[in-house]
């Protein structure tokens, strides 16, 4: 999901944008008024420098390793990191299951134990689909190992449990940031977070041009759609991307909670458009897991979809346009 440039003139429509790096992935800011990039840019390095300390799992001295790492035990967490796990379980509940924060041990197991980009590189075609492989040992895990004690900012994990919140992190700090950027700039504001999408407060006329891709940093030139949305969030979740060599195998960062290998289903890629951006995250991100039953669960909770298989056929859902 990339967020496009507006070229309309005026100095009503007048918009600034930055981008850079943060959270192992590229940031994409655009305000509805050039004089507001400053404060909005500050607010949301403010905003992702906090979520990094608190959710990451590739940072030794952040809270979800040390709460890894205390796992069976009680262990205080901040009030943002409480509000991450809620975000985390109620993801959880609304999939029966599908998105799972305690999928840690299952992807440290497919190879996924350092940031993405100093793994190595997946063999073959990026446009196949991964060959399935073998179930190795499995811990008990389960969402529902998770006991949270948010009066007293207590949580504990089951024994050998390992959290990953990248399901649902990601597009969290994304609708984080944009309100706090918002608030600190007085404008409309979009922020991308590694091509999920958070918007707030009123945009340029027209709404937020966004194109819809496998991989938010290609460079215009491979398949995708061209939308516009005037609030909410747009998310967009791929086996086809962030794809690396394990044992032989390629393996991606999609995980089935109910065999604990990376997902080998129909979908490539999985779109959908929600009011905010971590509903419509939850949405794709369970979309792949569910497979075949994907179309028909996404117009049951209603929520517009692009689905894109491994042949690049398209499946819209609801009103996508």
């Amino acid at each position: 999901m990339a967020p496009e440039p507006h070229h309309a003139t005026g100095p009503s429509a007048q918009l600034g944008s930055a981008t850079w790096e943060a959270l192992g992935t590229s940031v994409v800011l655009r305000v509805s008024g050039s004089t507001a990039l400053v404060p909005a840019r500050a607010a949301v390095e403010c905003e992702l420098a906090a979520i990094d300390m608190a959710c990451s799992r590739f940072r030794e001295d952040s809270e979800l390793s040390r709460l890894n790492a205390q796992a069976g035990r009680w262990t205080r967490a901040s009030p943002l990191l409480i509000e991450a796990l809620e975000v985390a379980l109620r993801a959880a509940e609304l999939t029966g299951g599908d998105v799972d924060p305690t999928v840690g041990r299952d992807l440290e197991l497919a190879g996924y134990d350092r940031d993405w980009r100093l793994l190595a590189p997946a063999p073959g075609v990026p446009g196949e689909p991964p060959r399935p492989v073998a179930v190795r040992a499995r811990l008990r895990s389960g969402w529902r190992t998770i006991s949270l004690d948010r009066r007293s900012c207590m949580v504990r994990l089951a024994p050998g449990i390992r959290l990953d919140l990248g399901a649902t992190a990601k597009a969290w700090a994304a609708d984080r940031a944009a309100r706090a950027a918002s608030e600190a700039a007085a404008c409309g504001v979009l922020v991308s977070v590694g091509g999920d999408v958070a918007t707030c407060g009123e945009g340029p006329a027209g709404g937020w041009r966004i194109r819809v891709t496998d991989d938010h940093r290609d460079d215009r030139s491979g398949e995708g759609q061209l939308i516009s949305i005037r609030s909410g969030g747009i998310a967009t979740s791929s086996t086809a991307v962030r794809r690396w060599a394990h044992g032989g195998e390629t393996m991606h960062h999609i995980i089935d909670p109910a065999t604990g290998q990376p997902v080998r289903g129909p979908w490539r890629t999985a779109s959908a458009a929600a009011a905010d951006c971590t509903d419509a995250n939850i949405a794709t991100t369970a979309a792949l897991v569910r497979a075949d039953d994907a179309p028909a669960w996404l117009e049951q909770v209603g929520l517009p979809a692009r689905l894109v298989d491994w042949q690049g056929n398209v499946t819209t859902v609801g009103r996508w346009p």
